[in-house]
């Protein structure tokens, strides 16, 4: 009955607005993720952390997560330095259960173990703006987003001809270079920009002496084409290849892996009714090849073969009745497709293992501001899945801005699931018989600014998480149940992914930020308890790898005559490195020093001192960290 409302109310909603809406370039004050439209920030009942230009360049990322990491509520696990498997997670969500966009390009790998977004490869590059928007979000983004959204966009052209460029050099012959260019017209606005980068890295395990190198190369694209005042198309692209070293599990090897991924994007956008009523049609094609090699092999050095590939078609409308109405809805079609194989050390001809899944969605969402101020959002998603059918979830959320006070009041609640990975349901060790994990969640909290000087927030969230896939291992004695031969095969194996646990994580983000005259300081506090609630040994145990503590902070000054610098620390607390283990990783501070200096209007000098107490921490037990590292670079624009 649930789900015959639900979609009942989409079909109403579609006879009433019967069109698609297209996601609009955000400008200041924006927020394009919370409902893939722009909206107010101060209308927005989710917690969002929303990071500009500027504010990526002050901190001079390498990688995302670099910039990711001291953001509230998220912590990062790497198996060595840059290119290594990265995990990141948003409140104790795993990486497997975020959703990651860049330009309006979802993406995923369906051959990881997770059908998630690897980390490890995503770096700054052109990027201009960065959205996290954090709890379940299943109602626009459907399957994984449990922990949250990260959404990022590239920089966009806003004059006929226009360029960027920047050097950077630092520790253990680290090199990148990146540049781009774009322009506008009344036909096109485009942007083109391309980077590399290498690094010798240090040893992927804290017991190794070889250093672990790697090395990446990306490109991006956009372009928007004119065709009418109401009608344009969307050009969309990004693209890498990158390739790192690592280690085997007892130390030093001489084993590497590459990943090449990219990602298109196209969609045609129709505004009706005076620009009422947008319309967006897209169709969304990403893919990912992962190959690992062991020269040490005498006769095929690859040992690992994975491709995943997701092909998106996507209708979205966005109808705006009045000031104090809005709709968004769509309907979307996901088509996952895996190829994986282990070849043996022979000249043998091997076979990769084809398998997929496809999933059909609506989707609808109301937004209100019934008196100035109060913005209240309801929404409902369905999804049916080729493997294990229907699952449909709601959302509701309410936020309060009193402008003379500055203060904004917000509060939600929403649900999110995450459909089994094609690696779970189809690899040596899946079931077809798993079910989606499913998770419910609640915040609420407060933003105050006290004028142009201080602001202050602080969030209180909730979220229960039920059928967590985990690896379940069999009886090492006795008779062995069905489920621990390989399906369809008399061959037994040690173990299965199945729906066997539980969490439960709740907690407090808190966060302030002053700017008087050159003075700035930034900070944020979050205090996480994500425990398993699992019955058995494991029960009220903290997730593994989830620091209960962590803290950023940044204090520096801006002079007069061009020249910025600042020191910033950045705190993980003790985390247990695996479920069930008393295995301990230590705390700790880490501290930095920045500084930048603009010589002329366009062109920037900059620096900064990491880890300047060159402290040796693990994030993962066994695996190295980067210790002490200096860089210096230069940007310019034109």
């Amino acid at each position: 009955m649930r789900i015959q409302n639900c979609v009942g109310a989409l079909l109403l909603a579609a006879g009433l607005v019967p069109g698609a809406a297209f996601a609009e370039e955000p400008s200041d004050g924006l927020v394009v993720t919370a409902f893939r439209t722009p909206v107010a920030e101060d209308r927005v009942a989710s917690s969002v952390t929303v990071l500009d230009q500027a504010a990526i360049e002050q901190q001079q990322p390498l990688a995302l997560t670099d910039l990711l990491v001291r953001t509230p509520g998220i912590s990062l696990s790497r198996n060595g330095g840059y290119g290594t498997t990265t995990t990141l997670r948003i409140r104790g969500a795993d990486s497997g259960q975020t959703v990651m966009v860049i330009d309006g390009m979802r993406l995923a790998d369906p051959s990881s173990t997770a059908g998630g977004y690897g980390f490890a490869n995503l770096f700054i590059d052109d990027l201009a703006r960065v959205e996290i928007l954090r709890g379940p979000q299943a109602i626009l983004w459907g399957s994984d987003a449990i922990g949250g959204v990260i959404n990022v966009q590239t920089a966009r052209a806003t004059r006929p001809i226009e360029g960027s460029a920047s050097f950077e050099a630092g520790t253990r012959e680290t090199l990148g270079a990146r540049a781009a260019v774009g322009g506008t017209s009344d036909f096109i606005d485009w942007r083109v920009s391309g980077s590399t980068f290498t690094t010798d890295g240090i040893s992927a395990r804290a017991n190794g002496t070889e250093d672990d190198g790697y090395r990446r190369k990306a490109a991006s694209g956009s372009a928007t084409l004119h065709f009418a005042p109401t009608v344009s198309l969307d050009l969309r692209g990004y693209w890498a290849d990158a390739r790192n070293e690592f280690d085997s599990t007892s130390g030093d090897a001489p084993v590497y892996g590459t990943t090449r991924e990219w990602s298109a994007y196209a969609g045609l956008n129709v505004a009706l009714l005076d620009g009422r009523f947008l319309n967006r049609l897209a169709i969304l094609h990403s893919d990912t090849a992962r190959d690992n090699y062991d020269p040490r092999r005498k006769r095929r050095p690859l040992n690992f073969d994975a491709d995943g590939r997701v092909r998106r078609y996507e209708y979205q409308g966005t109808f705006t009745a009045s000031d104090a109405v809005q709709l968004v809805f769509g309907a979307e079609r996901e088509e996952q497709r895996m190829t994986n194989a282990s070849p043996a050390d022979t000249a043998a001809a091997y076979a990769r293992l084809p398998s997929e899944a496809n999933t059909n969605s609506v989707y609808g969402q109301v937004r209100l501001t019934p008196v100035e101020g109060l913005t209240v959002n309801g929404g409902v998603r369905h999804d049916d899945q080729s493997r294990f059918g229907g699952n449909t979830v709601v959302s509701a959320g309410a936020a309060w801005s009193v402008a003379r006070t500055g203060t904004r009041l917000r509060a939600s609640y929403d649900e999110g699931y995450k459909a089994p990975s094609l690696y779970q349901l189809f690899s040596l060790y899946g079931s077809t018989a798993l079910r989606p994990e499913e998770a419910k969640g609640w915040e609420a909290g407060i933003d105050q600014k006290l004028g142009d000087i201080l602001t202050l927030s602080a969030t209180w969230f909730e979220r229960k998480t039920d059928n967590l896939i985990d690896f379940a291992y069999c009886p090492t004695a006795g008779t062995l149940p069905e489920v621990c031969y390989v399906p369809g095969t008399d061959e037994t194996r040690f173990g299965y992914y199945a729906n066997v646990r539980k969490s439960h994580a709740k907690g407090i983000e808190l966060g302030a930020s002053l700017q008087w005259r050159g003075l700035f300081a930034t900070g944020n506090y979050s205090r996480i308890v994500a425990e398993d609630r699992t019955q058995g040994a494991t029960y009220g145990f903290q997730l593994a790898r989830v620091p209960r503590n962590l803290a950023n902070g940044e204090l520096g000054y801006a002079f007069p005559f061009g020249l910025k610098a600042s020191v910033a620390v950045r705190y993980s607390g003790r985390t247990f490195d695996r479920a069930g283990s008393s295995l301990r990783l230590d705390d700790y501070w880490l501290t930095d020093l920045r500084a930048e200096w603009k010589l002329l209007d366009g062109l920037t000098l900059y620096g900064r001192v990491e880890n300047v107490g060159d402290v040796d921490y693990q994030t993962a037990n066994g695996y190295g960290s980067l210790g002490r590292t200096v860089y210096a670079g230069i940007r310019s624009r034109f």
